[in-house]
């Protein structure tokens, strides 16, 4: 995620929900002998910044969204096919979901009975799920979702799911796939997702992954797009207008596709070409392109003020610079690919983005990833509070924090300095292979860069990100 001016420096489907049914119901356990102890999975996944979210006893494998929009009274209703395996012998087990209301729940086709409580849903099914199986959920609701506002973790600003003159504009990180669909909502359960998407025929949908169908029929269209790589919740979007698309491939043949709101059509040949062009730098320079396809999503919403790295294409707010699109795209490895385990390991995303957005900068001939830190370092005074956070461990109001972001690039750039270009890279695509589609800490982080280095990183790191006070000297 990016605000767009960061301080300092700148800113299908029926068919495949009826197989996970039917396979759900062909994975459930035998029923149960009268020595089977079933236990309720835990209500969250153990996050300190977010104890609520997420849950426990099962993973997800694959979420199937069969939804309808109808943009002129808001109203989100459908049915959400949720695959998941039970991680132990389960007698009850929560979705996340805040608002909205639940018409309907049944656990692999066999009506289950269901409670609310906050944003738990506490769903208990007809019979124990043994450890191990498959199991299918569906929640069948509607409602509209609520915009998450005045919470002081994005900024300040206002996310989730927004509404605009001829959609929404859905921006989830971190916490709120939870207000449109029912879910596991934490980046350490990755699954991959279908969208069914149907909204009146004079607009469109663009979602993650690669669209497979769309159809029109009378008054309505449906879309319904497939992404087939592990996807953390917050990087989930369907955002709907009257979007202007373009797709081809980008110079290296990577498929590119494209939805821009009419409004800002004068700057698409440049949003398209500079994707492109990226894209392809940071699959040579981090790593191949994790994904089956890149893009853009730019819509034209002044009030959001954030572009967000959506999972295949980032959402934009507005006519992004080549500096924010860089940021994004290179989230597709760092956050997107490789997601953090826990929140308070932030840095591994922001950081890393912002060392890049630097890097594209050396890249176009411009200042080098050392001289853009150390301008950032030494324009800001040891007793500015900026560095009186940890950011390791930058708290959750504080997550999105510009020390954050600046920090923790400055952090990649005095270790390249410090190792050598050859050392650091080889770190990158390292760090990309390893975890490729999975989660990592922060520590898993210095292991590698003191492995591939073969220094003792010790002090350089707990300098740069836990200490709250201002390095003595960069580099």
């Amino acid at each position: 995620m990016l605000r767009r001016a960061v301080r300092p420096a700148r800113a299908a489907v029926v068919a495949l929900a009826a197989a996970g049914l039917a396979a759900g119901v062909l994975a459930a356990a035998p029923a149960a002998d009268a020595r089977t102890v079933f236990r309720p999975g835990a209500a969250g996944l153990g996050d300190p910044y977010f104890p609520h979210e997420g849950n426990g006893g099962y993973r997800v494998r694959h979420y199937t969204l069969d939804l309808a929009y109808e943009p002129a009274t808001h109203q989100l209703s459908g049915t959400a096919h949720v695959g998941a395996r039970a991680t132990q012998n389960l007698s009850r087990f929560d979705l996340d979901l805040s608002g909205m209301h639940v018409d309907a729940v049944r656990v692999n086709a066999a009506h289950a009975t269901f409670s609310r409580t906050g944003q738990e849903l506490r769903i208990t099914p007809r019979h124990g799920i043994r450890r191990d199986a498959r199991f299918t959920v569906s929640v069948r609701y509607h409602g509209s979702p609520k915009t998450i506002t005045g919470s002081p973790i994005v900024f300040g600003a206002d996310y989730g799911w927004q509404y605009t003159k001829d959609g929404a504009f859905v921006g989830d990180e971190p916490n709120a796939a939870r207000t449109w669909f029912p879910s596991n909502d934490h980046p350490s359960d990755k699954a991959t997702f279908t969208f069914r998407i149907t909204v009146p025929s004079n607009r469109q949908v663009i979602a993650n992954g690669d669209l497979v169908s769309r159809r029109t029929s009378g008054t309505q269209s449906t879309f319904v797009w497939d992404e087939t790589k592990p996807m953390a919740t917050y990087l989930a979007t369907i955002d709907i207008g009257r979007w202007k698309f373009r797709s081809g491939k980008t110079p290296g043949g990577i498929r590119e596709t494209m939805a821009i709101d009419p409004a800002l059509k004068s700057a698409a040949d440049r949003i398209y070409a500079d994707t492109g062009r990226i894209t392809d730098y940071w699959s040579k320079t981090f790593g191949r392109y994790p994904f089956t396809s890149t893009g853009a999503i730019v819509d034209n919403v002044p009030n959001v003020g954030f572009s967000l790295e959506t999972q295949t294409r980032p959402l934009y707010g507005f006519a992004a610079d080549s500096g924010t699109i860089a940021h994004e795209l290179a989230h597709q490895w760092f956050g997107d690919s490789v997601s953090v385990r826990t929140w308070r390991h932030i840095w591994l995303n922001e950081g890393f983005a912002t060392f890049a957005a630097w890097l594209w900068t050396e890249h176009e001939g411009g200042d080098s990833t050392y001289t853009s830190a150390k301008n950032v370092y030494d324009g800001i005074p040891a007793s500015n509070s900026f560095w009186n956070q940890s950011v390791a461990d930058p708290k959750r109001n504080t997550m999105f924090s510009g020390a954050v972001y600046e920090r923790g690039g400055m952090t990649l750039a005095a270790l390249r300095h410090r190792i050598g270009s050859a050392d650091f890279f080889t770190i990158l695509r390292t760090w990309t292979r390893t975890h490729r589609y999975g989660t990592a800490t922060t520590a898993q982080f210095i292991a590698l860069a003191e492995k591939v280095s073969g220094q003792n990183l010790d002090s350089f790191f707990k300098t740069w990100l836990w200490d709250k006070t201002k390095p003595a000297t960069f580099g």
